[in-house]
């Protein structure tokens, strides 16, 4: 692959104007007609959103969003999400044509650069949340958006080393609309893919030292912070991968394991840049925790998406959470109440026949059942709880308003999407 121009980038943003949870925040309690999950209501805000076509804008005072003069105006997050990728896609592909044949093309294909031919195409490369986090960071710091590209890199790279394995662990067959990668190369190509990815992004973050005008002590704090993350995000998915051999899990040991499995890394990028540009651990842990609990909001959409989400949209397998039995939080919810609906789940999970091999006729009641049990609305309530304490994390960190609202309308699009 090295030297070779591939079409597509981080990938295109996630359609707004709809919702899991529906368009326009409807109550915690609430559901489209449809049956998908309509989205809990955001309650009051640092910024009042609202929606204008394809994309999502939250109502600033002042939104600028490549740099320049600030502006009155909406903020616009595709926006963001497309500097990002203007800004981190060019490195993202270096760093990728550093590996060694096939491996190259094999992250290639799983980035959505090229098809399994190695033709170059225009593909979906996920939503670029985590490296925009680290962008914003940066000038949250008082540097430039630029400073926090290598961690916008290395997030992304270890982002994707986990979506890799995760894939094959799962026994997932599609990924954005098409086949992943384990199913085109073969299980053992995406199993040393992925570990090179996670490699790559502690080398990117070392070079930021020679190259990206960090410090060489700050360089080593961010690659710290980025292999700290990375052993939070092991630990959660082997938590997840043993739920699915438990009859029951309790919601603190779900929250425990998702804010390893995706909280972590969100977390991680929501410092990276500032770490890079010399912020202080102040600010660095500040940052952190607004990651951490905005991982958890968006851990919690994912978890309703997983059930209620529609395929089309999603781009994951149809009842995927609930054919393999993972314990996501609107199970563990459901299966806290206590109540008949729950007392049947509960049954249902414990019965060995037909793990796996459930029909779509029984996959749509188990979902009734969690959300007669209240697992939904528990969940879409969590998520907007998420929502409010990550805003109240980085009320602590001083920054320009303009960043500020970045970071809000950011947060906003992370509870409020469909897939």
């Amino acid at each position: 692959m090295t030297g070779t121009a591939f079409a597509g980038d981080l990938g295109e943003p996630a359609r707004a104007g709809t919702h899991p949870l529906g368009p326009g925040g409807a109550t915690a309690t609430g559901r489209a007609e449809s049956g998908r999950t309509t989205t809990a209501s955001l309650g009051p805000s640092h910024a009042a959103r609202h929606h204008q076509g394809e994309g999502t804008y939250v109502e600033s005072r002042t939104g600028t969003v490549g740099g320049g003069t600030a502006h009155a105006g909406p903020v616009s997050v595709p926006e963001l999400l497309n500097r990002t990728r203007a800004l981190c896609t060019p490195p993202l592909r270096a760093a990728v044509a550093r590996l060694a044949a096939p491996m190259d093309m094999v992250a290639a294909y799983h980035f959505g650069w090229i098809d399994r031919d190695g033709t170059p195409v225009a593909g979906d490369g996920g939503k670029a949340v985590r490296p925009t986090l680290a962008l914003l960071s940066a000038q949250a710091a008082g540097a430039p958006a630029e400073a926090g590209v290598p961690g916008g890199v290395a997030v992304e790279l270890v982002h994707n080393f986990s979506l890799l394995h995760d894939d094959l662990m799962d026994g997932d067959e599609t990924r954005r609309h098409r086949a992943t990668a384990w199913t085109v190369f073969g299980p053992a190509q995406a199993i040393l893919v992925g570990d090179a990815l996670a490699t790559l992004g502690t080398e990117v973050l070392l070079d930021a030292a020679t190259a990206g005008g960090a410090s060489p002590t700050d360089a080593a704090r961010a690659v710290r912070l980025l292999n700290t993350a990375s052993r939070r995000l092991i630990d959660g998915q082997a938590m997840d991968v043993a739920f699915e051999q438990r009859d029951t899990v309790t919601v603190a040991e779900c929250l425990e394991m998702e804010g390893g499995k995706t909280a972590a890394l969100l977390s991680a990028g929501a410092a990276l840049g500032a770490v890079l540009a010399g912020a202080d651990d102040k600010v660095s842990d500040s940052l952190q925790r607004f990651g951490d609990h905005l991982g958890l909001a968006f851990q919690a959409v994912d978890d309703l998406l997983g059930i209620w989400g529609a395929t089309e949209v999603t781009g994951k397998p149809h009842w995927g959470d609930l054919r393999q039995r993972k314990k996501s939080l609107p199970v563990a919810a459901a299966l806290a109440e206590g109540g008949p609906a729950s007392r049947e789940l509960a049954e249902q999970l414990a019965d060995p026949k037909g793990r796996g091999e459930e029909s779509e006729t029984e996959l749509a009641a188990r979902a009734l059942l969690i959300e007669q049990a209240g697992g939904r609305a528990w969940t879409q309530e969590e998520a907007r709880r998420q929502h409010t304490t990550a805003l109240a994390a980085l009320d602590e960190v001083p920054m320009p308003d303009v960043v500020r609202e970045h970071f809000v309308a950011l947060a906003e699009f992370v509870v409020v999407r469909e897939r």
